[in-house]
């Protein structure tokens, strides 16, 4: 059996109880090496195989995986974050279909979600944004002409942008092309909740100078909206006194 499990954002016991446990009865883990904390192989049993995947080829991932299959072994396939968002694990899954063998997924903390805590943020402010786009600008992979960061920003809601660390000139171009204006609040999370995390609050247009003057090449996440800076949103209405629910009766 093949557990494919969400490492969290960073922090090591921000790992699912569910994520942890599979990880102590593992016989097999390949851990995404270069993003995942190394502080979680802790929760391996001493017998265990272990393996960085940041020195394999996906040929290789799958070749452990079968091994240890046939010897009826537990895997762990250990993702940064949570693997449902840029894990590549669709990839491993269909491959592992074709070869007969079964596999669950276990879910984890999104660096989107590990950023807001860091910041205190509520990303769907009543009156400000009611949804967040989860996106990334074109790099080795791709993004579907439709997907354009200026396209989304037309919509003026909470953006969390991943793997553009290296581009964030052109992505304040493209985010003000889009319809942010220049000082719409920004922020730059570096290695959300990791031990050495940074976070910077900035505006659109300050987003590359903000990184150059920390030194932050890689590795952090991208936030935009009026929503980092929390003013002017309404109170939710689920809690207002003379909102009746199932569960309590108007009181004006």
């Amino acid at each position: 059996m093949v557990y494919f499990v969400g490492a969290g954002s960073g922090a090591p016991d921000l790992i699912t109880v569910r994520g942890m446990r599979l990880l102590q009865k593992a016989d097999v883990i390949i851990y995404a090496g270069s993003l995942v904390n190394p502080q979680l192989l802790s929760y391996a049993k001493e017998d265990c195989r272990i393996y960085n995947s940041a020195k394999m080829t996906l040929e290789e991932v799958l070749a452990v995986m079968e091994e240890a299959e046939g010897k009826n072994l537990i895997t762990v396939r250990l993702h940064t974050g949570e693997p449902s968002i840029y894990g590549a694990v669709r990839e491993q899954m269909d491959e592992l279909d074709e070869k007969g063998i079964a596999y669950e997924s276990c879910p984890g903390v999104s660096a989107c979600f590990g950023a807001a805590a860091s910041l205190n943020l509520e990303y769907t402010l009543p009156e400000v944004s009611q949804s967040l786009i989860i996106t990334r600008m074109a790099g080795r992979t791709g993004v579907p002409e439709k997907e354009s960061i200026e396209s989304f920003a037309a919509h003026h809601a909470s953006m969390a942008i991943y793997l553009s660390t290296g581009m964030l000139e052109e992505l304040s171009e493209r985010l003000m092309a889009g319809g942010y204006e220049p000082g719409t609040p920004a922020a730059l999370v570096y290695k959300a909740t990791w031990q050495e995390e940074q976070a910077f609050v900035c505006t659109v247009e300050e987003l590359a100078e903000t990184a150059k003057e920390h030194g932050i090449t890689k590795t952090a996440l991208v936030l935009v909206g009026d929503v980092i800076t929390h003013r002017h949103y309404a109170k939710s209405r689920l809690y207002a006194a003379d909102f009746e629910t199932e569960f309590r009766k108007s009181r004006k």
